[in-house]
């Protein structure tokens, strides 16, 4: 796959971006070399065709000039090579756009994916503090972007330049200095006005794009959050906001108009101001006999021709411009750096029955922030060691250091000896299960769901899977069963149902390591036993960590460690931990008080 290297050409907003970006994209015309070289080719022939048309032009009206009975005698060679050149400049042009299609395509897929593949080696805060909204339309952006520029850049700017040189040479050979004076003098005060404009007006590319991004971003937050809305009822309110953020875009996108509007007009005058003028020379020299009616259509149509592609190229420009700055904030998306990466000779985890240890672990998502001193503990193969504490204790954090969304600060985690940060990430992670306390499902199928856990599973496994944990039974009664659509983020279906299918997804992953952050949090009592069974069962063959908070689901563990503000300040089993009448068992009494409360209020 072509390197990128974004770190040369990227600029904070507000700064011009480097146009060696450019640069960056020829790796991706090396890829497909014999599909360039043959779009050349076609390229060569449609601009010789369309700057030999007016020159057949010149002699058909010379001919008709001299000879004006000859309308029915003029060679029909020349007519008929006319027309050829008319249609070849077109055809050639066809062919080579369709033979590059390929090339800016596939740069558009390898673009995308290598952003794609980075994003998802990007440490969890990054995509927790980024909005997902904005982030889609600057991938959307920049990989249009990166199209256009390849084809524009290639196959238009290039072109346009190499046809104003064909055309100012032969105006040079056939006619007066003056000629080619005017054309090039007029060429370079349009250029140099496209270019002092469109640098101008650049900032409002910017703020509309800015503006753009955030609308979509909170239409986006309101609707994935849309039982918040309705249950406070503030859809006025996110409409108020909405609508705020819809103003500031439609301001920004009025003066981007209107300076489009200024440019417009000024390329407009130029080119109609130089027009006149060869046309006014071309005429009195005509009228002196020092040119024929020939030279006087070819003249006209050069120009035409020329200040086509001249009109054409501003455009360009402007787009490539709005490109460039497109294609910054996707490149900049590129810049974020991977906190967390495999070591240079990060080793494969091969692992049965792993032993996990926590030694001497400090964390803290910010320096300011620790969450985590000095956690010190062992889960020996097939054991269940359970995590309590209080609500911000470090539980979850715990979860997340191990799966290795964050590397820890201090201390290393080890499995059978080996620390985690040794190993390659892919097969650290492909040994662990997770059942998270808040589960987020793909909008597709419940099968699909299911299946995600091992993709490519049989229909049979997936089945199975459900069985244990207690989807069979409501699976049946839906019309659609397995294929039934979960919705957005999984809305369509309860919590508790959500989190049988993590449970599901995670039986079929089948790994040798488990976690389960809150498992049961989300299931009704009768549920949460039944799973509760399948899950000791599964786990027997396993090691385990539970991140629990309701205690009377973990009473069974082999050990449970108990979290006060980030420090282990107890260890061991629940009757053991009962006996010492320490923090565990404070955590136990005001639980049994306060699920003793909840069925008085619920028999009264």
């Amino acid at each position: 796959m072509p390197a990128l290297r974004p770190s040369s050409f990227i600029s904070e907003p507000g700064v011009r971006p480097n146009w060696r970006v450019v640069l960056s994209l020829l790796p991706y015309l090396k890829e497909f070399r014999g599909r360039v070289m043959l779009a050349f080719a076609f390229l060569t022939i449609a601009k010789l065709a369309t700057v030999l048309v007016p020159l057949s032009l010149k002699y058909i009206v010379d001919y008709l000039d001299e000879t004006p009975e000859a309308l029915l005698t003029i060679p029909l060679a020349l007519l008929l090579g006319y027309g050829l050149l008319r249609f070849s400049s077109t055809f050639f042009g066809e062919l080579r756009d369709a033979v590059f299609a390929r090339v800016a395509e596939r740069a558009m897929r390898r673009v995308s994916l290598r952003v794609f593949e980075h994003l998802h080696r990007l440490d969890l805060n990054f995509h927790l503090s980024r909005r997902t909204g904005g982030l889609a339309r600057d991938i959307e952006r920049g990989t249009n972007g990166i199209s256009f520029l390849l084809r524009f850049m290639v196959f238009n700017i290039l072109p346009t330049l190499l046809e104003i040189g064909m055309v100012a040479v032969v105006l040079f050979i056939a006619f007066s200095p003056g000629f080619v004076l005017t054309v090039i003098g007029a060429v370079v005060v349009y250029i140099a006005f496209s270019v002092w404009v469109t640098e101008w007006r650049t900032r409002f590319v910017r703020e509309a794009n800015t503006m753009d991004n955030r609308s979509n971003t909170r239409a986006v937050d309101s609707l994935l959050n849309f039982e918040t809305v309705k249950y406070f009822g503030n859809e006025g309110f996110e409409a108020e906001r909405y609508d705020r953020d819809l103003e500031a875009w439609e301001a920004a996108r009025m003066k981007n108009r209107l300076s489009l509007a200024a440019l417009n007009s000024g390329q407009a005058f130029i080119i109609a101001a130089a027009v006149t003028v060869l046309m006014i020379m071309a005429a009195s020299q005509v009228v002196s006999g020092d040119m024929s009616l020939g030279d006087l259509v070819m003249i006209n149509a050069y120009m035409i021709q020329l200040f086509m592609p001249l009109n054409f190229l501003g455009f360009v420009y402007r787009e490539i411009r709005e490109a460039l700055i497109n294609i910054e904030r996707m490149f900049g998306l590129l810049e974020q750096p991977a906190r967390v990466e495999d070591a240079p000779h990060a080793r494969e985890l091969r692992c049965h029955w792993p032993r996990v240890e926590f030694d001497n672990v400090d964390f803290g998502y910010k320096p300011d922030r620790q969450i985590l001193h000095g956690v010190s503990f062992t889960i020996e193969p097939g054991e269940k060691v359970a995590v309590v504490g209080a609500s911000g204790a470090g539980k979850s954090t715990l979860a997340r250091l191990l799966f290795r969304f964050y590397d820890v600060t201090g201390g290393r985690i080890l499995i059978d000896g080996q620390d985690i940060r040794d190993l390659t990430q892919q097969s650290l992670r492909a040994a662990i299960g997770v059942v998270p306390q808040d589960t987020v499902l793909f909008n597709d199928s419940i099968h699909y769901n299911i299946a995600y856990g091992r993709p490519g599973a049989s229909n049979d496994e997936v089945r199975e899977a459900a069985r244990l944990a207690q989807l069979s039974d409501f699976i049946h009664r839906l019309p659609d069963g397995f294929e039934t659509v979960v919705g957005e983020r999984g809305l369509k279906v309860s919590g508790g149902e959500k989190q049988r299918i993590a449970i599901a997804r995670m039986l079929l992953k089948d790994p040798p390591i488990l976690i389960f952050d809150e498992a049961t949090s989300s299931l009704d009592s009768a549920s949460e036993q039944a799973i509760l069974e399948a899950l000791n069962a599964v786990a027997a063959r396993r090691t385990t960590l539970v991140i629990a908070h309701r205690l009377s689901t973990i009473m069974d563990a082999d050990r449970i460690v108990v979290l006060d503000h980030g420090r282990v300040v107890e260890s061991g089993r629940h009757t053991a931990l009962l006996a010492a009448d320490g923090s565990y068992a404070a955590l136990w009494q005001r639980q049994q008080q306060s699920s003793s409360a909840d069925r008085d209020g619920a028999s009264e």
